[in-house]
């Protein structure tokens, strides 16, 4: 199976307008990928196609709780059709705490993905978020492989030994461009937040060494600055390029700004990172 070629880097958020996806692509970016567990008609994933020629763009992720196979599959097979491999479909199996159904995620992401097998989903264009072992190693059985979120190039060395060398590998880093620390650590506190409530993500952070008291509200200073890149544009480029050297394939970058300043950041980054 061929790995899906999205690029070195690509740009990760809740959304962008065509208009910034075309912009996006001419800085070199490979692939828009866009979270916040969208529903299963990616009726927004046309026109982000149809402003660019080359420009991949991926679901960081479809929920299996909130969209059902069936659906997301027959979305899947329009985009696809009008867009050749351009789309990759990225799901997961979201939080225990927000779920009143969720079970085993093994068990759950299996059944998902039967459905998806069944409903004629190849699985070279599809991924899987995964932290901890089981599902990182699922990802490379069941899809092309693995879309890991908030982790650091250690942990990404570590599921590149699990998966092997042919599984896809696309570990999302988020990165604030000021050299302010206190500021950084501030924001990065923020898109923290919601996380820390979350068991899958504090036992990630645990396996890979952060302690009780890191991984306690706010967070420590220690955890964010291992998830959260700032400093000059040389430096966030340096450390998501750690990411590369441990195994990954493409790292998604979340550049944390608002909606109207993120093309000019992600401007800043492109020469650093080597895309332009």
């Amino acid at each position: 199976m061929t790995k899906p070629d999205l690029g070195r880097y690509g740009v990760f958020g809740r959304g962008a307008t065509p208009q910034q996806a075309a912009e996006i692509e001419a800085l070199g970016y490979g692939a828009i990928w866009v979270g916040g567990s969208p529903p299963a008609a990616l009726d927004w994933v046309e026109p982000l196609l149809g402003a660019t020629e080359r420009l991949k763009v991926a679901t960081g992720i479809v929920n299996i709780w909130t969209a059902a196979a069936g659906p997301v599959a027959e979305s899947f097979h329009r985009i696809n059709t009008a867009y050749p491999g351009r789309f990759l479909l990225g799901i997961g199996v979201g939080h225990p705490e927000a779920h009143t159904e969720y079970r085993k995620p093994i068990d759950a992401l299996t059944e998902y993905l039967d459905k998806l097998d069944e409903y004629g989903v190849p699985k070279e264009h599809r991924v899987v978020a995964a932290l901890g072992p089981q599902v990182l190693k699922l990802s490379a059985r069941r899809s092309a492989g693995a879309h890991p979120y908030l982790t650091t190039p250690e942990h990404t060395e570590q599921a590149r030994e699990l998966i092997g060398p042919d599984a896809f590998l696309a570990p999302e880093h988020k990165a604030i461009l000021t050299t302010d620390a206190d500021k950084a650590r501030a924001v990065g506190r923020k898109a923290l937040e919601i996380y820390l409530n979350l068991n899958n993500y504090l036992n990630s952070w645990k396996r890979l060494g952060f302690t009780d008291s890191d991984v306690a509200k706010p967070g420590s200073d220690r955890l964010v600055d291992a998830v959260v890149a700032y400093g000059t544009v040389d430096a966030i480029a340096a450390r998501l390029k750690q990411h590369l050297d441990a195994g990954a394939d493409h790292v998604p970058v979340q550049v944390l700004t608002s909606p109207e300043n993120l093309v000019p950041a992600l401007t800043e980054l492109a020469g650093p990172l080597g895309l332009q």
